[in-house]
């Protein structure tokens, strides 16, 4: 099969207009919006509606309508005749599915599920205090009471962002998280996701996807409580939704789709790099990336892709993904390759060199990056121990990967005695002065003249 990826020679040529136009496509802010998804929301909503219209008229429904708004959308938009009794998923249909899983499935899901909390466990906060005379100061940290997590459903099934972000949440020690996933056979109707909740520690289950289940969890609904958080990757439609509950309740963020770039040299298999590359392009739309100052790795690896795509059981969308959203990129030398990384801070980064780690110590941004020939993306995808969950977009220049960390809350805790409040009492009294916040000063005066210093007549 011959394609047709974009192909950049970067020693001759700038590629940042390339490179723009590729990350505003897969952004949120893009209209990645196929034909039929046009035509099917003038059916739902009677007129043309942008993405970001769309689920702005979902989340005001289900603000003001609950759940009825819920029900009428997911017949409209999935088919999905619910109703009040039967939008959760009850625990006899879960534990069913548990029981029926595959004994070897259960036993990959546990190994993963303790892989993810043994990592996640090692980097939660932990309480901290600092103690001077007569003061105590402590920060600690609680975990949230209840948090909603976001599961694909649509073109497959996916049991892994069960575990990449439920077990995470349980690690910080989080006893209500609520699972929302499409009403199809690849959602919450699908067995093993079922079969993962109970392993993932997942409270409860509801046939729900897109925009609406966003609402639901963000503003609460009839037999739906509303969550502190929502979590968790999916369509266009519910990274846009997120963004709209922002504030409303906390999330994770508002991702695209998802990106890898991989660093070659001429020791790098080519085969292992058409691979890596079909993954990514795999979820289509999804960012695949080669940078390579090896003009034969480079022409091996392309030779490579056109050999593997053929055998591939989602090879229309795969090519499709790959020759819109994909890159071979040939650059002068590592220098240059590391900057043009920096430049796209990929969700994910492939360093296949035989000097993965010292090329690694160059590049600050990337949200999650795979050293050497044998760390593929897929580890990380599913079993190493670190969510999947990572910034899309170019959003690793500032935004981390979800961890344990984002499921806990901290507050400050301050106690001072009458000693030590005299001690730095002047402090508060001028910078209170400058700002002309009389009440703040005099709420330090009356402490002082009622303390045992003030008192003593020595």
């Amino acid at each position: 099969m011959s394609l047709s990826i974009p192909f950049i020679d970067a020693r001759r040529h700038d590629v940042g207009a390339a490179l723009d136009a590729l990350r505003e496509k897969l952004s949120p802010r893009g209209d990645v919006v196929s034909e039929a998804g046009r035509r099917r929301t003038i059916e739902v909503f009677g007129e043309a509606l942008s993405p970001q219209q769309v689920v702005a008229r979902i989340c005001r429904d289900v603000q003001q309508e609950g759940l009825p708004a819920v029900l009428r959308y997911g017949l409209k938009l999935d088919s999905a005749e619910l109703t009040a009794a039967t939008l959760r998923v009850s625990e006899a249909e879960i534990d069913a599915a548990h029981r029926a899983a595959d004994p070897a499935f259960l036993a990959t899901v546990r190994r993963i599920r303790d892989n993810i909390l043994e990592f996640q466990q090692a980097l939660l906060l932990r309480d901290v205090e600092v103690r001077r005379p007569g003061v105590l100061l402590r920060q600690r940290y609680l975990p949230l009471e209840r948090i909603g997590v976001c599961v694909p459903g649509g073109a497959a099934a996916y049991p892994s962002t069960v575990l990449m972000t439920a077990v995470p949440a349980m690690a910080a020690g989080v006893k209500q998280i609520a699972v929302v996933a499409p009403p199809t056979d690849f959602g919450s109707n699908n067995p093993d996701v079922l079969a993962v909740c109970r392993e993932a520690g997942v409270s409860e289950v509801y046939r729900i996807g897109g925009a609406q289940a966003v609402a639901a969890l963000a503003y609460g609904v009839e037999g739906l409580p509303a969550v502190d958080k929502i979590v968790g990757p999916g369509s266009l439609f519910v990274a846009l939704a997120k963004k709209h509950v922002y504030g409303e309740v906390d999330i994770d963020s508002i991702a695209g789709p998802s990106e890898v770039v991989v660093l070659a040299d001429e020791t790098t298999r080519p085969d292992f790099t058409a691979a890596d590359l079909l993954a990514q392009s795999e979820h289509a739309p999804g960012a695949s990336i080669l940078i390579t100052w090896s003009e034969a790795t480079l022409n091996a690896t392309r030779a490579e892709l056109e050999k593997q795509v053929a055998r591939l059981s989602r090879s229309e969308l795969t090519v499709q993904s790959l020759e819109s959203f994909g890159a071979l990129i040939l650059v002068e030398d590592a220098e240059q390759a590391c900057r043009l990384t920096e430049s796209i801070a990929p969700e994910h980064l492939h360093i296949a060199t035989d000097n993965a780690a010292e090329l690694l110590a160059k590049i600050r941004f990337a949200g999650a990056a795979f050293l050497g020939n044998y760390s593929p993306v897929a580890l990380g995808d599913y079993a190493a121990g670190p969510s999947h969950v990572l910034p899309t977009g170019g959003t690793a220049r500032w935004a981390s990967g979800l961890t344990a960390n984002d499921f806990l809350r901290g507050n400050s805790v301050i106690q001072y005695d009458a000693s030590a409040l005299e001690q730095i009492a002047p402090d508060i009294q001028l910078l209170a002065d400058k700002e002309g916040l009389t009440a703040h000063r005099a709420s330090v005066d009356i402490r002082l003249e009622d303390s045992p210093a003030a008192s003593d007549p020595s």
